[in-house]
Order: structure tokens, then sequence, then C-alpha cells
């Protein structure tokens, strides 16, 4: 390869490259950083456009493209998002506030690349403040990307393993799980896996950890299948288990007699209108575990749990020491 063809493929790269990152590209502000005439600069631009036009089954279709009204060549390709879109996807991530303030400085720096760069000051301005004041949630393992990682990874592979984990109370146990999926809510990340008893058995009833309470996980060589029965739908879980309880299913029943019934659908997605008479609703939904009753109990007297009756004396039961503690006080 001879030096004038190194040194057309430096140029033409390095204008890539500052076009990849969004850069608005002067034909006059290229010739003086690399102290050549703009016809050359004009030249290796034109030959970088022809090799995109002619290369759309690698690059899809992308373009570098002349924009008048700011005097430069801009690289305009399907995987840019759009402002409104990377505005929409921050602010989701810090209202998760699931992530460590470093590691969603450095996530949003990344997004930040993949839109124009004439928009990224503006961009910038727009989140200073919610950045400055981001609090993340407290996490007993500190590094929950990384272990969110690892998690999946053994989820592919079937892994059984054994992790060290935090309970609510502190308390540390060892938990021999197959670990199925990965669900995100109420700002943690949560490991959905079937718990392994001593002989080596599971009675595929899914337990939810916070992936922010593992602090260890010891692989073991030993994988598992799933059958056609026993597979795991995310989807459906997370459809039917409110705030990260999970537990057996069951099919509730409760009267509604609020002014937001649309919030409460909205809430649980499996929820069904049985009957409506003016603002008293009869709704029947497919749960798992009790973490509906706390949701449930946070509406007052504006719901009435009515099936089945384990449901409605575990309300009752809930109720009645709720109003114990406050007679005690007296």
């Amino acid at each position: 390869m001879s030096q004038e063809t190194k040194r057309k493929m430096y140029y033409i790269l390095a204008i890539l490259y500052r076009a990849m990152k969004g850069e608005v590209l002067s034909v006059q502000g290229l010739a003086n950083e690399h102290q050549v005439t703009t016809r050359t600069i004009t030249r290796y631009i034109n030959e970088l456009k022809n090799w995109l036009a002619d290369h759309r089954e690698l690059v899809g279709n992308t373009e570098l493209i002349y924009n008048g009204q700011i005097q430069g060549y801009q690289l305009k390709f399907d995987s840019f998002l759009l402002n409104e879109e990377l505005m929409v996807l921050i602010k989701i991530l810090i209202g998760t506030r699931a992530l460590k303030r470093e590691d969603l400085v450095a996530l949003i720096s990344k997004l930040k690349q993949l839109t124009t760069y004439n928009e990224r000051p503006l961009v910038e301005q727009l989140i200073k403040k919610e950045l400055h004041r981001y609090i993340p949630v407290e996490h007993i393992e500190q590094d929950v990307m990384d272990r969110v990682w690892q998690l999946t990874h053994l989820i592919h592979g079937r892994k059984e393993v054994t992790i060290t984990y935090y309970k609510a109370n502190r308390e540390k146990v060892n938990r021999t799980i197959r670990p199925v999926a990965i669900l995100f809510a109420e700002y943690y990340f949560y490991l959905v896996g079937y718990w392994v008893d001593k002989d080596g058995e599971t009675d595929y009833v899914p337990i939810l950890y916070r992936v922010d309470r593992i602090v260890d996980v010891v692989i073991h060589r030993r994988t598992f299948e799933l059958t056609r029965e026993t597979n795991f739908d995310e989807g459906n879980l997370r459809n039917k288990v409110q705030f990260m309880h999970a537990g057996k299913p069951q099919k509730i029943k409760f009267e509604y007699t609020g002014d937001s019934l649309q919030a409460i659908l909205d809430r649980i997605p499996t929820a069904v209108v049985l009957s409506l008479e003016g603002n008293k609703a009869v709704i029947e939904a497919e749960i798992f575990g009790n973490g509906i009753k706390h949701y449930l109990l946070g509406q007052g007297r504006r719901v009435k749990a009515l099936a089945p009756v384990c449901f409605v004396e575990d309300m009752k039961s809930e109720i009645k020491e709720m109003l114990l503690s406050y007679e005690e006080k007296r």
C-alpha cells in the first residue's frame, strides 16, 4: 500500500469518526486541522459519500449530507436517536433511581453520542438540575449492572446456582436456585428463580430476589431444562405480580368505589371490570402472591375484597391489626 493510499485512508477514517460522533464537519475547519487544501477534503468527503451509497447492505440508510444552515456536513443514519427519544430515555433512567450516579452519568453520556451534536448542549441544560439532585436507592451490592449481566448469562446457560442473599430483615442466607429471568420494577432489578431443595427438586413456584441483595454467586456444574409447562413467561409474571411479591397464582375479586378506575386498571394489567354501576366497579384479576394486598389497602375505604375467602380474610386481618396499632397509642 502506497503512502498516498495510507494518507487517504487516514483522512477518510478521521472524517468518518468525527461524523459518527455527531459533529458538524466544516470543510475549511478540516482542511486547517489536517493542513491540506479544501479541495482535498472535499474529494475525500465525496469518496466517503460514494462508499456509503455503494454499501447500503452494510451501513443501512446512512448518508453524509451538507446542511446549508450550519454550513457543514452531518452524518444521518437510522441509528441516530431523535432528540425527543433521547430525552424520554434519560427521564426514564433518572426516574428509576436504580443506578449509581457514576453509572447513570456514563450511560447518559453514551446515549448522547447517538444523537445530533448541535442539540447536546440543550440536553445537558435540561437534565443538569435533575442529575445534580439525583439520589439512587440504597443498594447492598453496589455493582448491580455487572451482577445483572452475570445472571443473564447464567439464565441463558441454564446453570443452577447458590446465591448468598440478604433478606429484608438483613439476615444473610444461602439459596440454591434455578434462575430463569431478570425483571425490573419499583426501583430494583429482580432475579426470578425456582428454589431447589436438598434433594435437587423444585415445585416450580417462582421466587423473586432483589439483585442488589445478592452478594455472592456460586455456579454449579449441574444444568437444568424447562419443559413447556414449566418454562417461564416474564411478561405473564410481570402482569400478575404486584410490588414484586411472588407466590402462588390466584384469582381475586374486589369492589372499587373511587374516582380513578383507570388508575386501578393501569396498575393491575390483568384486571377486568365485571360490572359497573355509577362509581361502583366489580373487578377481577389474576395475580401472584400477596403484594396486591399492599396496593389495595392503600386505596382505603374505596376498596372492598370480595373473593376468594382467604383473600377477604387476609384483608380483614390486616385492617384489624392496623386499627389495633392506633388504639394501642391512645
